[in-house]
């Protein structure tokens, strides 16, 4: 069965008021229901700018943007929120109540939900981002890694159709790292669509396997992992490093034929481990 557009963009340029450069330059893209996407580039390059347009935020200078097919143009962002959930690069620009409870329950008390029902669905949300023991607690005299996975569990809480992450792992260590990608590929599973907004090279590299490359306010890839951010020209446009397996990976990629996406470490172990398996192939080194 073909899988719906729930993100439509068509020739979208954005300034902001009174700056003289276009920020975003005739941007073309198509995102699928049940998408997990990475948006990369530099500093700049136009990716929150972009992913801003997707709950109606920012509104198109000139083009469209369609979500659900709804043309944002021509809807609140209230109204948008209800499909895509944005949680900002800064939790500091989303948090604003008493407690974490409280910031969490936010969005379900403006949907209508009854509050016993509301605090049941929060606690859930928040035991699963490890923030349970801070319920009562301040947000603001949370961690900045804590602060991130809040805003995270205040979107996640009502449960949108679209999810989009700005910079989701600055501030987590690899284990908060690992139950996040965990839960992005959770939500995924169950045909929502998930997209990342990062410099985590690695993050990606590990867990999200199709991605969009930016630069200067432009669109300069978009593909597979593998192929994408090992590709070195696409890489220098965007001033990224590639992932530390793709450097090893183009080192050997005159001895060993890699299948599968070799950027996620098991399967770079097992193309490793088959080839060493063949004597011939040792003897040759």
């Amino acid at each position: 069965m073909p899988r719906r557009d729930v993100i439509e963009v068509r020739d979208l340029w954005y300034k902001y008021p009174e700056a003289k450069e276009w920020v975003l330059k005739g941007i073309n893209l198509t995102i699928k229901e049940g998408d997990l996407i990475a948006i990369m580039g530099e500093n700049g390059a136009g990716k929150t700018t972009l992913v801003k347009h997707f709950n109606g935020i920012l509104k198109p200078d000139k083009g469209y943007v369609k979500v659900c097919g709804l043309d944002t143009r021509e809807h609140t962002v209230a109204e948008l929120a209800k499909y895509v959930g944005l949680v900002f690069q800064n939790p500091d620009h989303q948090i604003f109540a008493s407690t974490v409870l409280e910031e969490t329950m936010f969005a379900l008390k403006n949907f209508g939900w009854d509050p016993e029902r509301a605090k049941r669905r929060a606690k859930e949300v928040l035991k699963e981002m490890g923030l349970l023991d801070y319920i009562n607690t301040s947000p603001f005299s949370l961690s900045g890694g804590e602060k991130k996975r809040l805003t995270i569990a205040s979107v996640l809480v009502y449960d949108p159709e679209i999810l989009v992450l700005d910079e989701p792992t600055v501030g987590q260590d690899y284990g908060q790292k690992r139950r996040l990608a965990e839960i992005i590929e959770r939500i995924n599973s169950l045909g929502k669509t998930v997209i990342v907004v990062t410099h985590d090279i690695e993050f990606v590299a590990e867990y999200i396997e199709h991605v969009i490359v930016m630069s200067r306010g432009t669109i300069i890839a978009e593909g597979e992992a593998t192929k994408v951010l090992c590709d070195d020209n696409i890489m220098k446009r965007a001033r990224l490093l590639p992932p530390q397996l793709g450097m090893v990976v183009k080192n050997l990629e005159d001895y060993i034929d890699f299948k599968g996406n070799f950027l996620r470490l098991p399967v770079f172990v097992e193309n490793l481990r088959r080839w060493l398996e063949n004597d011939e192939n040792v003897k040759g080194i």
